[in-house]
């Protein structure tokens, strides 16, 4: 027992504390987890509450985006559809939430596969244009059975995740971490088991290239949009029974536009990265209300001026000045070090040619 905890202390400190960027989400990710039993104050609790959902929804469109290059504006659409599925079921069948919101993202899965549909014979810019009519479409439906959906109003009544803001962030931020490590794990292109993540790579890169080397890239996208569909549609149901409406604007195209910026933010194609910007981007969007006139123009600004000096988002900007690769081995460490942490090799000597 005693030995057990000794490795897993090891394992502990090598593969998370050793490297800048783990250790820092880790405690970042505790300190997410503490606050609230010292902040109890009930705005700053549903603002913690939506930043956790909307990081699983940033999260999957950088599944999606990020990875195999499909820029998807319709991406909201399978945020707003499982959103309706929960609350429809919910207000219909009085179908409790640990049912209705696994059932809304399933009910996402299909509309992300109806939606990859065209992904499949259009490539680049030309599938971005199409997704663009998607939202309008799916909205359109909303409006012509109001009976159904509620039409502008949208459907009221849905019941809440808990009796309390403070359960329900620590219902929300657990499934939060919970989602984004699997799609961490899901799209790392190191995975000796999983290797999801260096096909949609291939496939991001050079599509008849990766079909030239044997990728199935019909059946990886399809996977992808299926798995970013699921994880918006979690997204999307704990959404519905936190704010307890289930509305168009879940549909609309301007909000299908938050998880682009989040992640562009952030840092497309490392899941991290849509976490990061969005756990920024969204707390600092709600403190801004402070000054409603100018809030927008302020939230622009930054986000122009962060890509100006950051074009690949923070997390990049963050991993090339505190992390350092070993050419012999290929193990991250400290950029501090002169060797690696593992077999010895200088890490600087390539920088060093450079130089000379």
């Amino acid at each position: 027992m005693f030995t057990r905890i000794i490795l897993l202390y090891r394992g502990f400190k090598e593969d998370i504390i050793a490297i800048p960027t783990r250790a820092i989400l880790f405690f970042g990710a505790v300190i997410l987890a503490i606050i609230p039993l010292f902040i109890r104050d009930p705005y700053i609790l549903s603002t913690l509450t939506y930043t956790a959902i909307f990081a699983i929804f940033a999260a999957s469109w950088d599944m999606l985006g990020g990875y195999t290059g499909v820029v998807s504006l319709a991406h909201g659409v399978m945020f707003g559809i499982a959103a309706y599925t929960s609350a429809l079921l919910n207000i219909n069948l009085a179908l409790p939430p640990w049912v209705t919101i696994p059932i809304g993202a399933i009910a996402a899965v299909i509309a992300g596969l109806i939606i990859a549909i065209p992904a499949l014979r259009v490539r680049g810019m030309y599938f971005t244009l199409i997704s663009i009519a998607i939202p309008y479409i799916v909205t359109g439906i909303v409006y012509a059975f109001p009976e159904f959906t509620g039409g502008e109003l949208g459907k009221s009544g849905v019941c809440s995740l808990a009796n309390s803001k403070l359960e329900q962030y620590y219902i929300v931020y657990p499934i939060m971490v919970l989602c984004c490590l699997i799609m961490w794990k899901v799209t790392d292109s190191r995975s000796a088991i999983i290797r999801l993540g260096i096909k949609l790579k291939a496939i991001r890169e050079d599509e008849i290239a990766a079909r030239a080397v044997g990728v199935n890239t019909v059946r990886q996208k399809l996977t992808a949009f299926a798995i970013s569909g699921f994880f918006a549609g979690m997204a999307g149901g704990l959404y519905v029974h936190v704010i307890r409406v289930a509305g168009p604007s879940t549909l609309e195209l301007m909000f299908a536009f938050n998880p682009l910026i989040w992640t562009v933010f952030g840092g497309i194609g490392t899941i991290i990265g849509p976490i990061l910007g969005t756990y920024i981007l969204y707390p600092t969007l709600e403190f801004l209300r402070i000054v409603p006139e100018i809030r927008m123009l302020i939230f622009a600004v930054l986000i122009v001026m962060i890509l100006y000096f950051m074009p690949e988002g923070l997390i990049e900007w963050f991993r090339d000045k505190a992390e350092e690769i070993c050419p012999r081995c290929k193990l991250v460490n400290v950029a501090s070090r002169k060797t690696c942490r593992a077999c010895g090799a200088d890490l600087h000597l390539e920088r060093l040619k450079c130089i000379k």
